[in-house]
């Protein structure tokens, strides 16, 4: 490690009591600690493990356990696994699972061969019914960081390469590369019982292989996962020149991929959790990962306990560096995996730590207290989140093009009766002129006027192309108005637009972008609308005597919390029908849209339900032949309060639309 570093030593520390033809590689180099797996079952030599007979003791069905038949789950040196399913994981969901296995030498150590932990994370990997409906329903690629034998014998690769025949089987896409315990040097160290059995030719039979190194220790995968390519490389144990050169080059072949790196040794831990660069790993740094700022994540085993650090590369952007190692925990580890849950719509990666085979142990009652203590690990090196906006940390080498603006042509879908859009106002900035109009895109004649609250400052309603990403028009108008005492200005619809005396008997859809900015004041600004509609509640014969009787007859409303609430009268009801959103943020571009089906209305917020009542009965929206108001609100008939904030597009259609027929879809 870097001078002053504490880590715990490295797996490498194990005993070494003697030497395998000069290779630094032991004999004899572990203490016996599988409960009745001492050994290999009856007849099963080394020969055998070589391809003359079974790679590891056959089992009952995998009931019974391979040790002398023994029922002793701990005894067992095979399950024989039988899989259902297949490996089909969904490569655009936003939603996908990138699963590691650290250090596993200890399931194949000379003669103490158990590989019943693995082929259980095996299985929980393959099988969705070994998930039973976890969180983990997305696994889009398994990862093994190396040591996957603790000598790098020829028999101990022979009972390994049966257990990863389980992936092969299923067509599973993975990747093994090679640590200090299966080879020896660096990667150009030629033939060894590795690559006998990790071979590039082995490798290509994953869906996700990509190439791999001239030495063949070295290979890269591109996979498809959440509408999206990634690359990962597994890199070996000691990279050499060429290793470097061949890693880089891979890297700018492919300029727009997100890369994670998959390695034996590049951090590791301190007491406190946190982890800093080995030696050599201030050689893969600064040979390869600082200088690639497609590499966001890279992943390590060796040393132990996990750890983690974020460093900024040559870029400034964030690099998440994990250490990921169990062989020193119960069991040798147990199998333990961790999962890397991506969600690219939170921008989240959600970690978690735990060990299929115990879990299975578990539902079967077969725990020692021991096992018990190992089903998860929980501490905060093993269960955490990090927050990434992908979109903005890939935004160096893969940019997210802008969406372009889309014709108001396209916008007018049957039965749309008002459309408005902002974009080919003045200057970006420039006040909205008095007398000024907005034409109706449907063609209707629902234009717009400009209307101001008298004494009102400049500057109080302009225009900007500033709009929500997924907006048809690229502009918006940005309302400055308050209340208490009113000012601002706004707009309404002519006199004698057909839309002001529209009841709407047969449902409708009402749509609006808007964004609230930071100077929100919830004493000025709450409870104005960026939509409501001319004429109290009282004048249309509604709520009777009541302290909201002068409310308006609709309005789409942010309260003084930042909730957006409907709030409308339908035709049969003489009180209102509400709908309410969660609480928003500032400065962020949202799209709402109020869908009525002729009988319930729902209130959608980015295109997610969001109503908290949508089931009260409620046909068509009460008119009095009045004007909509885009920005103002009305009591009692009189303007009392203008919106605060940015509106975009706003479409109103006389008829209940989907999901995918929204302005945002």
């Amino acid at each position: 490690m870097q001078a002053g570093h504490t880590a715990h030593p490295a797996d490498c520390s194990c005993p070494r009591t003697a030497d395998l033809d000069g290779d630094g590689f032991a004999a004899s180099s572990r203490r016996v600690f599988l409960r009745g797996a001492g050994a290999l079952g009856a007849g099963v030599t080394a020969a055998g493990l070589l391809g003359a007979g079974p790679a590891f003791a056959a089992t009952d069905g995998g009931s019974t356990g391979g040790h002398g038949g023994s029922s002793d789950p701990y005894g067992q040196t095979s399950m024989t696994p039988a899989l259902h399913g297949t490996w089909r994981p969904d490569p655009e969901n936003p939603r996908f699972t990138f699963v590691v296995m650290p250090d596993t030498q200890y399931m194949f150590d000379q003669d103490r061969i158990h590989p019943v932990p693995m082929e259980a994370s095996f299985r929980y990997v393959l099988d969705p019914a070994a998930r039973k409906g976890g969180t983990d329903e997305n696994i889009v690629f398994l990862a093994h960081l190396g040591d996957v034998t603790n000598n790098g014998l020829a028999e101990e690769f022979a009972a390994a390469t049966k257990v990863f025949d389980m992936l092969d089987h299923a067509g599973a896409s993975y990747s093994v590369l090679a640590g200090n315990h299966d080879v020896r040097n660096d990667d150009q160290r030629g033939d060894t019982p590795y690559l006998d059995t990790f071979s590039p030719k082995r490798a290509a039979k994953t869906p996700s292989y990509h190439s791999s190194s001239p030495d063949g220790y070295n290979t890269c995968h591109i996979l498809r996962a959440g509408g999206r390519k990634w690359m990962v490389l597994a890199l070996d144990w000691r990279l050499s020149d060429n290793g470097f050169a061949w890693a880089n080059a891979v890297i700018a072949a492919n300029p727009t991929l997100p890369v994670i790196v998959t390695t034996h040794e590049i951090v590791g831990s301190y007491d406190d959790g946190t982890a800093g660069l080995s030696d050599y790993g201030q050689q893969m740094w600064d040979r390869l990962i600082k200088d690639n700022d497609q590499i966001f994540l890279a992943l390590n085993g060796h040393y132990w306990p996990p750890g983690s650090t974020t460093m900024k590369n040559s870029a400034g952007h964030d690099v998440h560096l994990h250490i990921t190692n169990y062989q020193d925990r119960y069991y040798g580890g147990a199998g333990m995996i961790r999962s890397y849950r991506f969600d690219l719509e939170r921008g989240t990666i959600d970690v978690s730590t735990f060990s299929p085979w115990i879990r299975e142990l578990a539902g079967k009652d077969e725990l020692n207290p021991l096992a018990a203590q190992e089903i998860e690990l929980t501490s905060p090196v093993d269960y955490f989140s990090m927050a990434i906006d992908f979109d903005q940390r890939f935004s160096g080498f893969a940019p997210v093009p802008p969406r372009t603006a889309r014709p108001a042509r396209r916008m007018l879908v049957p039965g749309t009766l008002a459309y408005w859009r902002f974009d080919s106002g003045a200057a970006d900035g420039s006040d909205v002129a008095p007398g000024t109009s907005v034409q109706d895109q449907a063609g209707n004649g629902n234009d717009l006027v400009l209307q101001q609250v008298p004494g009102t400052p400049a500057h109080a309603l302009t225009w900007t192309t500033d709009h929500h990403p997924d907006q048809p028009g690229h502009g918006s108008l940005v309302f400055a108005g308050q209340g208490g005492p009113v000012s601002g200005a706004y707009f309404q619809t002519v006199d004698r637009a057909p839309i002001n005396r529209e009841t709407f008997q047969h449902g409708y859809t009402v749509e609006a972008f808007f964004k609230v900015p930071q100077d929100w004041d919830s004493g000025r600004n709450g409870w104005s609308s960026m939509l409501s509609r001319a004429g109290s509640a009282s004048l249309a014969g509604k709520n009777g005597p009541t302290a909201t009787a002068e409310e308006p007859i609709l309005a789409l409303s942010l309260s003084s919390s930042i909730e957006l609430q409907w709030n409308a009268y339908p035709l049969n009801q003489t009180g209102a029908t509400t709908a309410w959103s969660h609480l928003l943020q500032q400065e962020v571009w949202w799209h709402v849209a109020v869908v009525n089906d002729g009988r319930v209305s729902k209130l959608y917020v980015n295109g997610c339900e969001e109503g908290r009542n949508p089931s009260t009965p409620a046909i068509g929206l009460t008119a009095l032949d009045l004007p909509f108001l885009l920005g103002g609100y009305q009591w009692a008939g009189a303007v009392s309060q203008v919106f605060h904030g940015s509106v975009g597009d706003v479409r109103i259609v006389n008829r209940p639309l989907r999901l995918d027929q929204f302005m945002n879809a």
